[in-house]
């Protein structure tokens, strides 16, 4: 799961995105308002976390230009004002929700699952192409030969492959998502992580495969007989 987090305060930045990461987050981390909406403009994120008080322009400029153009990503606005006023303004502006500072770190985790969850009530809680089941509420996927939880990784390309079945993903589109457009791992770790999941297909007797296409990418094909 892929995280905006703009939090002006470096040092509290850099630790969030330590715990973020820690609890199986991908994060791309911005330190005002003008390069939180560059990055909402050009990446796809699965959840955003707000400072109110920013440079350029604040978070509320930021969650109202947000709605503006349609995107309802789930967005904490996570600020030291918290004042009723403060909160009304956020909520109202099309915050899902409001955490003040200080936190506790489990407070600031379980409130980022709750919104997340809200948004994927939409979608389809289970995955199933051929034989096998993604649950992507507990990261499990099933087929005859037994279950695996999934990694985040591993979780968020299998998702990503089952919802297009057929299709070729672009490798550079799996490290867009999963690891960020700014992200310093090489690209061969894609195929690192689609070796692991080729070997737990193999384990659950699927009759799905994980074809690759040179120079090109990756998709999830019926096993022919």
């Amino acid at each position: 799961m892929r995280l905006l987090l703009a939090e002006d305060e470096k040092e509290l930045s850099n630790a969030l995105v330590a715990i973020l990461k820690h609890n199986n987050y991908s994060v791309d981390a911005v330190y005002d308002g003008e390069e939180a909406l560059d990055y909402l403009e050009t990446e796809s994120y699965d959840g955003v976390i707000l400072d109110v008080m920013m440079p350029k322009k604040n978070g509320l400029e930021v969650l109202h230009a947000l709605r503006a153009q349609g995107k309802d990503v789930p967005v904490l606005m996570l600020t030291a004002k918290t004042e009723i006023d403060d909160r009304v303004a956020g909520l109202d502006a099309g915050a899902d929700d409001y955490l003040g500072k200080p936190f506790a770190t489990k407070e600031l985790l379980a409130r980022i699952r709750a919104m997340t969850r809200r948004q994927n009530q939409v979608t389809d809680a289970v995955l199933c192409v051929g034989n096998l089941s993604l649950n992507r509420a507990s990261f499990a996927l099933s087929g005859p030969g037994g279950v695996f939880r999934l990694a985040n990784k591993e979780f968020q390309m299998m998702e990503m492959l089952m919802l297009h079945p057929g299709q070729i993903i672009p490798t550079e589109r799996f490290m867009e998502k999963i690891w960020g457009y700014d992200s310093e791992t090489e690209m061969n770790v894609v195929w690192v992580y689609i070796s692991y999941l080729r070997k737990k297909l193999a384990t659950l007797k699927a009759d799905i495969s994980i074809k690759a296409t040179r120079n090109t990418g990756y998709s999830l094909e019926v096993t022919q007989a």
